[in-house]
C-alpha cells in the first residue's frame, strides 16, 4: 500500500470557520462585501498596525493591480520588480500596459539586491524613463532589506508596493511585514498561512484611499441612482462567504506560523551535518520570518548525482511533494524582452534551490519520513 501523500503546503481548518460561513447563509449574504468582509478587514487592521488601512479583495493579484492604479501607474510607464519571485509579482504591470524593469536578487535574503536597485533606477532616469514604482517581495516569509531599499526609494522619490502575499505573520525590528511600503500586499490563497480559499488584501495609511480602493473593486460605480461609471472599475472585492473563512483561520494565524517555525528548526537539526544544503534563514535577529516555506539550496555534486532534481525526484517517490523554487521574471518567456539589471545571483539560486514540505500540520510520522529520505539520499 503506498504512503500517504505529504503536500507542500495544505491549509488547515481552524473549526472557527463553519460558525462565520453560516452566518452568512443565514442572512443570505452570499455576495461580494458584507458584514464578514467588514469585520475581517477590522480584524486585520488591528494586527497589521494602528495606521494600517485594510481592503478585502478576491487576491493578492488584484491588490497588486489596484495598487499600481492608484499610484497612476499607465502605459509605456517603467515599475520597478523583483525578479525572483512568482509571476503574479509582475503580471498586473502588463495589465497596465506598462513596462516591468526586473532586480537580481542578494544572498543574504534572496530578495531585491540595494545595489543593483539604485543602478537600474540611475539606468531608467538616464534614458529619460523614471520609474513609477518598485514592487518588492519577501519570499518565502523571509524580510527583505528593508532599510536600504527604502532609502534608496526615499532618495529618488519612488513609491514602494510591498508584496507580503506570503509574509503575514513575519516582521522587521517589530513591525509587520505589509505595512512599510506606500502599498502592501496580503493573499489568502490556499497555500498560504491563513487562507479564505482565494483572496487577498491591499494595505494602505489612508482611510481614503482605502474607500478609493473599494470604489475601483467594486466596478466603480458613481453616487447615482442608477448605474453610471466615470472610470473602469473591476469585479475584485472579496465575497462575504470567503471572508467568514478568513475570521474563522485567523483565530489560528500565531499558532501557525508557531507551527511553520517548528518545522524550520526541524530542519535546521537535519540539514547540520550535511555540508552540501545550506537552508535559507534569516539574516539576522531584527528579521522575523513566518518561514511559510523552508527552502534549501544545494551544491550539486554530478559524481554522486547530487543535486536538487535528484532530491525531489526521491521525495516524489516516497509520495512527498517538493517544488522547484520561483523561476526567475527575467529567465520567463512572457517577460524575457524586458530590462534586467543583475548578475546570475535569482537564476543561480533557482537553479540549486528546492521548497520543501512546510504545512502548518505536518505530523511526527510526516517529519520521520521527510528525515528518512534526506538521510538516505545524502548517505
Amino acid at each position: 500500500m503506498p504512503n500517504k501523500p505529504i503536500y507542500l503546503s495544505l491549509s488547515q481548518q481552524s473549526g472557527f470557520e463553519h460558525e462565520y460561513v453560516q452566518r452568512a447563509l443565514e442572512t443570505n449574504w452570499i455576495t461580494s462585501g458584507g458584514p464578514n468582509v467588514n469585520e475581517f478587514e477590522n480584524v486585520l487592521e488591528n494586527y497589521l498596525s494602528e495606521q494600517s488601512f485594510v481592503t478585502a479583495l478576491n487576491s493578492g493579484t488584484s491588490a497588486i493591480h489596484l495598487a499600481l492604479i492608484l499610484l497612476g501607474v499607465e502605459a509605456e510607464d517603467e515599475v520597478i520588480c523583483q525578479s525572483l519571485t512568482f509571476s503574479a509579482s509582475a503580471n498586473p504591470i502588463l495589465y497596465q500596459g506598462a513596462i516591468p524593469v526586473f532586480v537580481d536578487s542578494e544572498l543574504d535574503t534572496w530578495n531585491i539586491c540595494p545595489q543593483q536597485l539604485e543602478i537600474a533606477i540611475k539606468d531608467r532616469i538616464e534614458k529619460g524613463k523614471k520609474p513609477k514604482a518598485i514592487i518588492t517581495v519577501h519570499l518565502y516569509g523571509n524580510p527583505y532589506k528593508i532599510d536600504e531599499i527604502h532609502s534608496i526609494a526615499d532618495k529618488y522619490n519612488i513609491p514602494i508596493i510591498e508584496d507580503s502575499a506570503e509574509a503575514l505573520g513575519s516582521s522587521y525590528k517589530g513591525k509587520k511585514c505589509g505595512t512599510f511600503g506606500t502599498f502592501g500586499i496580503l493573499s489568502f490563497n490556499g497555500n498560504k498561512i491563513i487562507t479564505t480559499s482565494s483572496g487577498g488584501a491591499l494595505i494602505t495609511t489612508s482611510k481614503k484611499i482605502k474607500e478609493k480602493a473599494i470604489f475601483y473593486a467594486t466596478q466603480s460605480k458613481d453616487e447615482a441612482i442608477h448605474y453610471q461609471h466615470s472610470e473602469v472599475g473591476y469585479n475584485y472585492r472579496m465575497s462575504n462567504i470567503c471572508a467568514g473563512v478568513g475570521l474563522g483561520q485567523i483565530q489560528i494565524l500565531e499558532k501557525n506560523v508557531l507551527a511553520r517555525r517548528e518545522n524550520h528548526s526541524f530542519y535546521k537539526e537535519v540539514f547540520k551535518e550535511i555540508k552540501s544544503v545550506k537552508l535559507f534563514e534569516v539574516l539576522n535577529e531584527d528579521y522575523y520570518s513566518n518561514y511559510w516555506l523552508n527552502t534549501i539550496l544545494i551544491e550539486p555534486n554530478r559524481e554522486k548525482e547530487i543535486d536538487c532534481e535528484s532530491l525531489r525526484i526521491a521525495f516524489k517517490n516516497q509520495n512527498i511533494e517538493t517544488r522547484p523554487l520561483w523561476k526567475p521574471m527575467h529567465l520567463q518567456p512572457v517577460f524575457e524582452k524586458h530590462p534586467y539589471y543583475g548578475n546570475q545571483i535569482a537564476q543561480d539560486i533557482f537553479e540549486k534551490g528546492l521548497c520543501l514540505p512546510s504545512g502548518s500540520n505536518l505530523t511526527i510520522e510526516d517529519k520521520n519520513r521527510i528525515k528518512e529520505v534526506i538521510k538516505t539520499f545524502f548517505n
